[in-house]
């Protein structure tokens, strides 16, 4: 059975710095259910990738199965620094953790699922700054876009944290409050007390793309207050489940052929909608989806004539907001 679950974000980044005591919180993954009855469970598979080296055995880094959150199992010191910078210079090495979801408990085999995501660990050669030289920004984001894909027509699910695990363990003498900017009416909830943000009903495609949300974070300390806003998008991933529909209800149209036309001469048109699926690529993939008939018994007809298929990518605006779909002729 293919799992339904899925990773509302392809990857993740956070820093390690030398010495951070060994159960440092870094980062909080979430996944969303393709059904209700699914419970997520997250693991790490084995080893850490290092670029341009061999995979290293995973020593430090751990992920708790039922919440998604990765923490620090043991202290990362100067040896092991050098160890997985394999000799790199710079201050700072990226490693690679693959995190996978399965619905019950995990076996090895699962390493080679497709659903997956992938965690960048930044290891900073020093150990963790204080907070109060770290900038609003830095406090309240990472470095990442916050930016998520939700399919439609899934179940409700929490799908982010705005509250950054190793901040909020690192400087707990600082307010850090957050907020979730929206127009009404949206289907995302943010939750005050989690700093956690959930989609609160199935979404639908054909009605709305794109949400464009802003994330604000308020920083305080002493009498002295910071403020820093992010843009937070979410798109809606495409299932196929919206039959294709003609402009004028009818799905063919009559051809009269006059004498002495010339090869190339367009005889009739027949236009399709689809305002599920955008041009695929390669193009004959799309071009495989729906195929355009000539209904005859005559075979000198069906030699003489073919239908042509040309089609391209149009707008929809229900509500008032763009989707994109595709226009089909023939």
């Amino acid at each position: 059975v293919a799992l339904g679950l899925y990773f509302p974000r392809k990857e993740y980044l956070e820093n390690v710095y030398i010495d951070q005591p060994a159960g440092t919180p870094l980062l909080h993954i979430h996944a969303l259910r393709d059904s209700r009855e699914e419970v997520a469970r997250f693991h790490l598979c084995q080893n850490l990738i290092v670029p341009r080296a061999r995979p290293q055995e995973n020593n430090w880094f751990q992920i708790r199965e039922e919440t998604g959150l990765l923490y620090l199992s043991k202290s990362l010191d100067r040896e092991d620094f050098n160890m997985l910078s394999v000799g790199n210079w710079m201050p700072l090495s990226k490693v690679m953790l693959y995190v996978f979801l399965s619905s019950h408990p995990f076996q090895e085999k699962e390493c080679d699922s497709a659903t997956r995501t992938t965690v960048f660990l930044s290891l900073i050669n020093a150990t963790a700054p204080a907070c109060s030289s770290l900038t609003a920004r830095q406090l309240c984001f990472t470095e990442m876009d916050l930016s998520f894909h939700i399919k439609e027509n899934k179940p409700p699910g929490t799908f982010h944290q705005l509250r950054l695990p190793s901040v909020h363990h690192l400087c707990q003498n600082l307010s850090i409050s957050y907020k979730l900017l929206a127009a009404e009416g949206v289907p995302f909830r943010y939750n005050e007390n989690t700093t956690s943000v959930r989609v609160t009903q199935r979404l639908d495609r054909e009605e709305r793309e794109r949400y464009e949300l802003i994330a604000k974070c308020t920083v305080r300390e002493g009498f002295r207050e910071m403020q820093v806003e992010v843009p937070f998008l979410v798109n809606v991933l495409d299932e196929d489940d919206s039959p294709p529909f003609l402009p004028n209800g009818t799905d063919t149209a009559d051809a009269v052929v006059e004498f002495n036309r010339k090869e190339g001469t367009v005889l009739s048109t027949l236009t399709v909608y689809d305002a599920d699926t955008t041009p695929i690529y390669p193009l004959e993939s799309s071009r495989k989806k729906y195929t355009g008939t000539i209904i005859t018994d005559d075979p000198w007809i069906s030699e003489t004539f073919r239908v042509e298929h040309i089609f391209d990518e149009i707008h929809f605006s229900p509500n008032g907001s763009q989707v994109r779909g595709t226009r089909h002729e023939y």
